[in-house]
């Protein structure tokens, strides 16, 4: 049977008010639907015979709930594969924690930040810059390391489960050893973890300042996303262009806005800080994985426990 952690305290909706309609309207989320959804979620749980240890808290289940629109069997089957590609990827999405030298050195370098203010849908803004990423010191494997903290720090914000991420990727910078040290499994690995296991609404990818030897690379990647999260990628030729899209007033001082890249990093490690036991606990959760789900990891998690197919995220 499947066993329970962070089991089912008090919750109270912090949902404000303009995130609530938007819950209501695109999500189909009131307070009953929610309620029974919860029940549902945590049963399935309970009985799930190879789930041993998971998180039922509603904040945790939530996540996938509203990625997934209140279909409850959905929202199963993504809690099922985000517990497996933990198990599977160990690498990439266990023992995440800001005290690692080598994490902490490249979230200090302004790799990845999320901004401190959101666009004007409310979503949450997260801006990588890949030249601060050194593709000769660290590897890929620290790449998504670094992108599995920052989103676990991220996820249980309810303004953001609900009104989605926006993802703005600076470009500039990126050489052939950024692009050497991914192979093209890895690659192909790494997108279905993010679009069928991640429990996040991709609203919007703004690509900017993309050098001529990355075009078709990127191109490629582009291509392997499915049709819904293709037409959300927006590419820039420019910083004003860019600007364009996003009120530059948000963005860092660096970009035309009015906040230091540096005051931001500074201030978003202190949440990193503050939730480094919260985030080391994931690991205490645990799914027992069977020989298929193994094999579906070799072939590009093809077949892990059903079709991809029908978990678009949206």
């Amino acid at each position: 049977m499947g066993g329970q952690q962070n089991d089912s305290e008090a919750y109270e909706c912090s949902l404000s008010s303009d995130a609530a309609t938007v819950a209501k309207q695109e999500l189909r989320e009131d307070e009953a639907t929610r309620e029974h959804a919860l029940e549902q979620m945590r049963d399935w749980i309970a009985k799930h015979p190879r789930i041993k240890r998971c998180r039922t808290d509603a904040l945790f289940l939530l996540r996938f709930l509203r990625t997934k629109k209140f279909s409850v069997p959905l929202a199963q089957d993504m809690l099922e594969r985000y517990l497996s590609i933990r198990q599977l990827y160990p690498e990439w999405f266990q023992r995440l924690d800001i005290a690692d030298s080598d994490i902490e050195a490249i979230v200090d370098a302004g790799y990845l930040v999320p901004l401190p203010n959101r666009d004007k849908h409310g979503r949450k803004v997260i801006l990588s810059c890949a030249g601060r990423f050194d593709p000769y010191k660290f590897t890929s494997a620290h790449m998504v390391r670094v992108h599995s903290l920052v989103v676990e720090t991220l996820m249980d914000d309810e303004e953001s489960q609900v009104h989605g991420y926006t993802h703005l990727n600076d470009e500039s910078g990126l050489t052939m050893g950024h692009l050497s040290s991914w192979s093209i499994s890895d690659i192909r690995n790494m997108l279905s973890c993010i679009q069928n296991s991640t429990p996040m609404r991709h609203k919007e990818t703004h690509l900017v300042n993309v050098p001529g030897c990355a075009t078709k690379i990127i191109e490629f990647t582009i291509g392997l996303l499915n049709e819904k999260l293709r037409s959300r990628v927006i590419l820039h030729k420019s910083l004003d262009d860019l600007q364009r899209a996003i009120d530059p007033k948000i963005l860092p001082k660096e970009y035309g806005g009015e906040i230091p890249l540096a005051d931001m990093i500074a201030e978003f490690k202190k949440t990193l800080w503050a939730k480094r036991d919260e985030i080391k606990a994931l690991d205490d959760m645990y799914i027992e994985i069977t020989p298929k789900d193994t094999c579906s990891a070799s072939e590009g998690l093809g077949g892990l426990s059903g079709s991809f197919r029908k978990l678009e995220v949206d």
